[in-house]
């Protein structure tokens, strides 16, 4: 198929997964289309079968805010009518299948334009309950020719939110289990931490949401049992209030600040525990990556994150908030050798049972058939 995928170019997780599933596309012979404003993270293949085309947003002293969306849809429209495209994907609700909607409506009725909409999680819980996007979010979703969300969770929350009715496909993220694995060398001899301490690993945005303060308070109670070190990977509006506060614990050696990086397959395997300290996931794609390699995860239980861990199995959910408890795990995980290869095992387990791409990709490519077959019969 000829697929148009439209996503945040960002270190979000909607961004993410979205840039992982095309990639994963192309690899399975199809091809690729990404339509957004910048490159997204991440998308350095080589592949021939993936294309990325940039949209434009000309500023005029009339627009005081440029008009995003309405240049996304006819770039949309261009690339879908240029390279023949069968549906658009698109990732996150606002504003993304509004475009959709209008490239769809532009393409008509010399062709049909069938769009799928896949909901991440802050489109719904924080943008989309926002008074000013409310009414849109609900009706874009509405429009869709098929929507779905990355866990049980968010389809609940969009339902007593928006009070959507019709159908929402659950089909949760997934990470490729032969690039994220388990290195035991590499975990042993990282480059990345003090020769013999234990390495503790963050990845987000560093938005409020994620609580990352919360790990640097982590690391602080581990350090009074056990030798650490804390990874923090990713960049964003917290990242200086987490220094302030290393400095102030008297931890700032044992922190280091990686920023945005690309290849997190290639870190995660050199850590022991990933903390996941956020105040809601809609599903935690980090936890999941972690767990592929065999790292396990200490996250809260809020959202979507009782679907992917089993508390006590393959990771340990606590209260928000709840520092003590978060380092407690930790503690136990780093001095138990036989719990922490149990746990780890059970972790990849997990992730090779559950949410291997070699699931979970079929899984839309069946959507994607059903919507064009009934889409052509309208």
């Amino acid at each position: 198929m000829k697929i148009g995928i439209t996503c945040y170019p960002t270190y979000g997780g909607s961004g993410i997964v979205a840039t992982e599933l095309g990639i994963e596309l192309a690899n399975r012979g199809h091809d690729v289309h990404f339509v957004s404003y910048a490159n997204p993270i991440r998308l350095d293949t080589g592949n021939p079968r993936v294309h990325y085309h940039e949209v434009e947003v000309s500023t005029y002293p009339l627009f005081q805010y440029p008009p995003y969306c309405l240049a996304l849809a006819s770039r949309m429209a261009e690339v879908a009518e240029r390279y023949d495209l069968d549906l658009l994907h698109v990732h996150y609700a606002i504003p993304h299948s509004i475009s959709a909607l209008l490239a769809q409506q532009m393409q008509a009725p010399s062709r049909k334009l069938p769009f799928i909409t896949t909901l991440h999680g802050t489109d719904i819980t924080l943008v989309g309950t926002d008074r000013s996007y409310l009414r849109i979010t609900r009706f874009s979703i509405a429009a869709s020719n098929a929507v779905t969300s990355i866990s049980e969770y968010l389809c609940q929350r969009t339902r007593e939110v928006f009070g959507v009715t019709g159908d929402i496909r659950v089909i949760p993220n997934f990470v490729n289990c032969d690039l994220y694995h388990p290195s035991p060398e590499l975990r042993e001899h990282t480059p990345l931490a003090p020769p013999g301490e234990k390495v503790l690993i963050h990845l987000s945005n560093f938005r409020p949401v994620k609580r990352t303060q919360d790990c640097i308070r982590i690391l602080a109670e581990v350090r009074r049992h056990v030798a650490a070190h804390l990874l923090m990977v990713g960049d964003g509006p917290d990242r200086g209030p987490c220094e302030q506060l290393a400095a102030g614990l008297g931890v700032e050696r044992h922190v280091s600040f990686l920023g945005k990086q690309n290849h997190v397959e290639r870190l995660l395997p050199q850590a022991d525990v990933l903390l996941l300290p956020s105040e809601l996931e809609s599903f935690g794609l980090a936890a999941l990556e972690g767990m592929a390699c065999g790292v396990p995860p200490i996250a809260t239980r809020v959202g979507g994150l009782p679907e992917l861990v089993t508390h006590g199995e393959d990771g340990y959910l606590e209260s928000v908030a709840d520092v003590a408890a978060h380092a407690a795990r930790a503690v136990e995980l780093l001095t138990d050798a036989s719990l922490y290869e149990r746990v780890s095992a059970a972790a990849r387990a997990t992730a090779r049972r559950r949410f291997c791409t070699n699931l979970i990709i079929p899984r839309y490519e069946a959507l994607y058939a059903e919507v064009c077959e009934r889409y052509a019969g309208l």
